[in-house]
């Protein structure tokens, strides 16, 4: 069983950023953009999660735009019943995906899927709602 400090430096870093689905990713942009000043990227198609992604910069946060890429997109079923859109995961930074799998394994809690490639290009997994009050969980490789 893995110490409670092993624990922490795995699975206890920052907040990377918080998702929001929307039916337009460039109308949401530009929303953030006119109304708050916030930097924003290009919209960035991701077809192994079924998604386009537009990345939005303010200090101190980080959010992430999603729209429904093709018709078997996790967020086309949940703008169906939330169809203006609305807060859709928040994901946390890990240093060890594998480690932080196999820590949360051993405490009953399972990933959602495989670890695969996310938005940025670094390993990412998703944990169930069921397990964080109702909350879906991305956890995302990073390196400092």
């Amino acid at each position: 069983m893995p110490d409670n400090d092993k624990i922490l430096k795995t699975l206890c870093k920052r907040l990377n950023h918080i998702a929001i689905a929307v039916p337009d990713v460039r109308a949401a942009a530009a929303v953030y953009k006119d109304a708050m000043g916030a930097e924003t990227s290009e919209p960035t198609p991701v077809p192994n999660h079924g998604v386009t992604t537009v990345f939005v910069s303010m200090p101190g946060a980080s959010i992430e735009l999603l729209e429904p890429l093709g018709e078997n997109s996790p967020i086309e079923k949940f703008l169906q019943k939330n169809p203006r859109g609305g807060i859709h995961h928040l994901c946390y930074e890990v240093d060890d995906i594998h480690a932080a799998r196999e820590i949360l394994r051993s405490k009953g809690i399972a990933p959602i899927g495989e670890i695969s490639d996310g938005a940025h290009g670094t390993p990412v997994m998703f944990l169930h709602p069921r397990d964080f009050a109702g909350v879906l969980i991305e956890l995302e490789q990073t390196h400092e």
